[in-house]
């Protein structure tokens, strides 16, 4: 307990790194942005997943190169960034291409880029074939046979790489 007699907060130490390498962070960023605004954000969001992060696994309170693992950290969250925003623009366009008959209205254009964006968190990490694959069966209701033609391997890979797609999601969704 610190001298105050107060207990001390489980986020003190991120509390810490906060204070002594938030601005850091911020011009590191900035540097590989070009944007100080999109930099700020960026190194909010950084600090929030340490925050989930420590919840189920601290760690922080250990760091021995804190600015090494901070940059670790903010390059997973740029990339995330990244990856939302193609997905994001790679809908708008195909949106875009779509008759006015097929127009939607802002609302589902928003709940559609989420799910979009969610079905993306949830199927990152699988191997290229196996997230096509799950993708084909699940969105096109394509038979095994069609997708081991098209990903040109076997139907038991096919059984095999959508039965590791299905495990990931239920694990996926276990965890949130």
């Amino acid at each position: 307990m610190p001298l105050s007699g107060v207990p001390r907060s489980p986020h003190e130490p991120i509390g810490q790194l906060y204070g002594d390498h938030h601005r850091w962070l911020v011009n590191w960023l900035r540097g590989r942005l070009g944007c100080s605004h999109q930099a700020a954000d960026l190194a909010q969001d950084t600090f929030i997943r340490l925050l989930l992060a420590e919840r189920t696994q601290p760690q922080v309170a250990e760091l021995k190169e804190p600015r090494h693992f901070l940059v670790t950290i903010a390059k997973r969250v740029m990339i995330d960034s990244f990856r939302r925003k193609a997905l994001e623009q790679a809908y708008l366009q195909a949106l875009a291409e779509q008759p006015q008959a097929c127009a939607i209205s802002p609302e589902e254009r928003l709940l559609i880029i989420e799910t979009l964006q969610h079905l993306d968190a949830m199927l990152d990490g699988l191997g290229q074939k196996a997230k096509r694959a799950f993708l084909l069966s699940q969105l096109q209701g394509m038979p095994y046979k069609n997708i081991a033609e098209q990903l040109q391997v076997s139907v038991s890979s096919v059984t095999k790489y959508i039965a590791k797609a299905t495990e990931h999601c239920l694990i996926f969704s276990l965890e949130l």
